[in-house]
């Protein structure tokens, strides 16, 4: 079966399909990087230890991903917490997720819902 054809990167290095080039990956720690480096801590952002604790109980009673029924590694708020902060240790509120869903279909659709109002 034929496979796809290389493609040339930014820096003029040839990179096989489906791979990224060295500066590609570099470029994004270094975004990813910037980006922490404002960022404030989980305690401060709202998940500290009764978070923690919530989330690990969380796990244990569900471990399996709500949306796909892979291993869980994720606990998620329903209702995103800049629109109901008040439900932030509810755990009516909270649902189990691969990281696959999680990082993807889930992000997505709070991105999505970012331009509507609480």
């Amino acid at each position: 079966m034929p496979s796809r054809a290389p493609r040339l990167c930014g820096c003029g290095f040839v990179v096989p399909h489906g791979t990224r080039c060295a500066c590609e990956a570099l470029r994004d720690a270094a975004r990813k990087a910037r980006f922490d480096k404002g960022r404030p801590s989980a305690a401060a952002r709202g998940l500290g230890a009764d978070w923690r604790r919530l989330r690990a109980e969380h796990l244990k009673n569900h471990p399996w991903c709500r949306r796909c029924g892979a291993k869980a590694s994720d606990v998620d708020h329903i209702v995103p917490r800049r629109i109901a902060p008040e439900r932030r240790l509810d755990p009516s509120n909270l649902q189990s997720l691969c990281k696959a869903c999680h990082s993807g279909a889930k992000q997505r659709e709070e991105r999505q819902m970012k331009g509507t109002t609480p």
